[in-house]
């Protein structure tokens, strides 16, 4: 019997997982960003505030929200049929910080979203990343009635590294939250030369299709 070496002879391998956190203070948009990118129903452990925590839970700037996350949320993108990215949504409010050790385990980089009218809410997720040494970028997320600020002037406030990208987003809408990640892997990919997919990674459409090109740095 002739040996098939065509393609059909052998099992699709499993696509390799890659895991972004997306990180930063209390009520800055991590549950919306991440549900707004996934191509699956996002996982999350939203829980109502009550007036327990109301001494440690801070409301200055967004008083109408009702609900925080208390473990985590969860997203996926696929990117190709070998790679699947994994997004975890960490919680906010400094009593649940220990989550964030165990959610950074294995994660290739992460996005930190911050808020102009609470910049300081984002100084903690900033210094826990780069103690850690692992990549990130900050996402400025746009609220409605927010002032919006030049990213340098972002930077400048958040003392960052010069090769620490800052982007203007909106977590709302699942086109600037891809863009997002695309900056962010462009960054990891640039930062570690010759990384894992570097030859061949592509980015999501906004429809989670993936795009028949290499991103290009």
């Amino acid at each position: 019997m002739a040996y098939d070496d065509s393609s059909d002879s052998f099992p699709t391998p499993f696509p390799t997982a890659l895991k972004v956190l997306v990180a930063g203070g209390f009520g800055v948009g991590k549950t919306t960003f991440v549900g707004s990118v996934s191509e699956i129903a996002p996982l999350s452990t939203e829980e109502l505030l009550t007036q327990v925590g109301a001494e440690t839970d801070d409301l200055t700037g967004v008083e109408l929200k009702t609900s925080t996350t208390v473990a985590m949320d969860f997203g996926r993108i696929t990117l190709d049929e070998r790679h699947v990215l994994y997004l975890f949504g960490t919680p906010g409010q400094e009593r649940f910080w220990f989550m964030w050790d165990e959610l950074c385990r294995g994660a290739l980089g992460a996005i930190v979203l911050a808020d102009t009218r609470r910049l300081e809410n984002s100084f903690s997720a900033v210094d826990f990343f780069e103690q850690r040494g692992i990549g990130f970028v900050v996402a400025v997320n746009e609220f409605d009635g927010s002032f919006r600020y030049d990213p340098e002037e972002v930077r400048a406030a958040i003392d960052l590294r010069p090769d620490v990208p800052v982007v203007i987003c909106d977590a709302r809408i699942a086109s600037s939250g891809i863009q997002t990640l695309v900056t962010l892997v462009q960054h990891l990919l640039t930062a570690v030369p010759g990384g894992p997919g570097q030859d061949d990674a592509v980015v999501p459409r906004d429809d989670g299709v993936p795009l028949d090109g290499q991103v290009s740095l």
